[in-house]
Parts: C-alpha cells; structure tokens; sequence
C-alpha cells in the first residue's frame, strides 16, 4: 500500500479547480475507438472514504480482459485533498487513484472508473480527468445518471439509449447489462468511442449489474480503507 500526500499546488477552492477542468478539458481526446473489448488488459479503480478520519483509500485492480482473472492490484491511502462539492468530486479522488495506479507492476490497458467522463456538467469528469493525466483510455461507468435524462432501454441486456444533456446532447449512454435490470451509465472518458465503450462494459458484466473491475476495486479500497483506519 502506497501513502500520499496531497500535491503541492493542488486546487483548494471551487475556483481553482473549476479553471483546472476548463485548462485540461480541451485536452480529451474523442476520435480514436481505444482498445478491442475482450483484448489485453483492463482496469478497474474505486476510492472509499473515511471523512471523520480524512482518509481516502484508492484500489488499482487488473484484469484479464479475456479471462477477467486477476492479474495485479495495488492500493494507495491519503488524506482527502478536496472538500466535497458536486462536479469537482474528481479533486478529491486523483491523487490516490494515481499513486494506486503508478503502483501496478504492470500497464493497466484501459481504466474503468466508477464514474463519469463526459456525462458530468462541465463535460470533464473524472473518467476524462484521469485520462488527460495519464494518457492512459479510459471510460466512466457510473450507477446513477448524475443530472442528466434518459428514456428506459428495451429489458434485454444489452439494450441502450442516449443519455442526453437537454434535447439532443448525447453525454453518454443507459446501457442494460442485465435483463430487466436497472441500467448503468456509461460515458467516453479519454481515447476511446462511446460504441467501443459500451462495448467494454458489457464484456465485464458476464455475471452482475456492475462491471468486474469496478466491484474488484470496490471490494479491494473497501479492505485498503479498513487497514488504514484501524492503524489510524
């Protein structure tokens, strides 16, 4: 497990972090498809909180894209660097997913957040955030539709509709990954087609509602958050 402190210059009031989303936004990439699903490595990361103890916990957890078998993982434990704000949720969460993520022996391929991209209200979610970072494909699977609309998918699994930012801006997509289940949201991040990206998630979702690799590193920062507050 990786410790981290809050970088140096890192955004401390709504302002600042409002115009770090506007400098990095113009940075998303949207025209490339990103990786094939099914193939090489992919890469779940989820953060859990303890905010009386300000603590956050961030968990890396790499799949076999194929397989979905465990091929690495690693943790990071820091204090949380943001007040909680809605939109600017990515401030608080960047600095341990990174740590987490530098601290695969491995390249993570393409990274799964439990969150949004584009479907967030500056279009810059933390999906995108993490990709402009690293430079690494990323994707936004996310359980609610944050403020946005959609019509229901048909009940089949693999049914999807737009979801949509007014009238006809499509942010992302309700994808259903289990029959007559609750959709999930799904939102281009970096380097990948929103096609390709619901592509992804229904290759991770053989089983449950939920992509494989956001409950591996749901369950993984749950464990890292516990050790850290029990040493804490």
């Amino acid at each position: 497990m990786t410790t981290v402190g809050i970088p140096a210059g890192w955004p401390a009031t709504e302002e600042e972090a409002r115009a770090v989303q506007d400098e990095l936004r113009g940075r998303v990439v949207l025209d490339e498809p990103g990786p094939p699903p099914g193939t090489g490595r992919v890469t779940g990361v989820d953060v859990a909180y303890d905010d009386e103890r300000d603590v956050v916990a961030a968990a890396a957890v790499v799949l076999d894209a194929a397989s979905l078998d465990v091929v690495a993982e690693a943790t990071a434990v820091g204090r949380i660097s943001f007040p909680y704000v809605p939109g600017l949720l990515a401030f608080r969460e960047i600095p341990t997913v990174l740590a987490a993520l530098d601290a695969l022996p491995c390249p993570p391929g393409l990274v799964v957040c439990d969150g949004y991209g584009l479907a967030h209200p500056r279009r810059f979610g933390l999906a995108s955030h993490l990709g402009v970072l690293t430079g690494l494909p990323t994707i936004g699977v996310a359980k609610n539709p944050f403020t946005f609309t959609y019509d229901a998918p048909p009940a089949a699994r693999g049914s999807a509709s737009p979801l949509l930012a007014g009238t006809e801006e499509e942010v992302g997509r309700a994808l259903r990954t289990r029959n007559a289940v609750k959709p999930v949201f799904v939102s281009v991040g970096h380097r990948v087609s929103l096609d390709n990206a619901c592509a992804h998630t229904l290759a991770l979702t053989p089983a449950y509602r939920l992509p494989e690799t956001t409950r591996r590193a749901d369950a993984s920062c749950r464990r890292a958050l516990q050790d850290a507050t029990i040493r804490h």
